[in-house]
């Protein structure tokens, strides 16, 4: 029998068991990190929300009654209604300027480069660095702002006003790695795209509704997605710029959720608060992308 006449060799099995031996090997640490630090401690946190632990301590399973109490807890909804106030403050803000800040800097010429590196300067920043910086800034006797204006505005001791400065700082704060998503959405749209359109006479605000939007929409549901998210997450601003006041005027879920398990030592409820806020914080995402899914089609 020749090298022509004799059968093919089947190596399929033998080759996959090869291919994803080192596969598996290389992402079994991975695998083992997130299962430790992730996945067990969603689980623990699960199960404690259905008992009355302390800290150092485990309680007795009481079922739901967790949660039946943060159904009637004006607390955990003030806190809510303060994290939902926050979300609509920079969420949209966030998306817009971000997009933006990356059409103005793409097409700056030769300053580009730096303008975008200014602009994302203040993301790399610690967020104990950037709250501090604000601090100074908007401090009510020799803050930069007051001084310009020639008033004395309390910023962060207003209740009215604290949380739209939380939430300016914010946005100053991470506006750079929302242009910089931007950009890479930018760079997907073809050069010729743009000259055809120029061609046919279309102006700047004919390109940006016919062209640039509709290219950026999947980056804009990206941004708008992980603002919604990150927002809703927010925590160290408040807890380093108010400490949730003044008169809890910016008080979130999250400071809520960790004065209940550190400073009341309640570490059940507290985590029947992080498991209810997941389940808010999944439902909103969905809803969300549910909408932005329909306005695409």
């Amino acid at each position: 029998m020749t090298a022509l006449q004799r059968p093919a060799q089947r190596h399929g099995p033998r080759r996959a068991s090869t291919v994803w031996g080192p596969v598996f090997f290389l992402l079994l640490p991975f695998l083992a990190v997130y299962l430790l630090f992730f996945v067990w401690p969603a689980l623990q946190t699960l199960w404690l929300s259905f008992t009355t632990s302390g800290l150092t301590e485990t309680g007795p399973w009481t079922g739901l009654s967790n949660f039946r109490t943060l159904i009637g807890d004006a607390s955990f909804w003030s806190a809510l209604g303060h994290t939902v106030f926050f979300a609509v403050l920079t969420v949209i803000p966030l998306t817009a300027i971000g997009m933006l800040m990356a059409i103005l800097t793409r097409s700056g010429g030769r300053l580009r480069r730096v303008a975008q590196a200014v602009f994302f300067i203040p993301y790399v920043l610690p967020v104990s660095v950037a709250t501090l910086i604000w601090q100074w800034v908007l401090n009510p006797n020799l803050g930069v702002v007051n001084a310009a204006t020639g008033s004395q505005i309390a910023w962060f001791s207003d209740p009215t006003l604290a949380m739209p400065a939380v939430a300016a700082v914010t946005v100053w704060w991470t506006i750079g790695f929302n242009m910089l998503l931007f950009l890479a959405g930018l760079q997907n749209i073809p050069q010729e795209t743009y000259e055809a359109a120029a061609l046919d006479g279309a102006q700047g605000g004919q390109v940006f509704r016919y062209i640039t939007w509709p290219a950026l929409w999947p980056t804009t549901a990206l941004v708008l997605t992980l603002q919604l998210v990150g927002s809703f997450k927010i925590f160290s601003q408040v807890y380093l710029l108010t400490g949730g006041g003044p008169f809890d005027s910016t008080r979130v879920v999250l400071e809520y959720m960790y004065d209940t398990a550190f400073t009341n030592t309640d570490a059940g409820y507290a985590s029947a608060i992080a498991v209810a806020f997941f389940v808010v914080i999944l439902l909103l995402t969905l809803l969300q992308n549910t909408l932005l899914n329909r306005g695409r089609a």
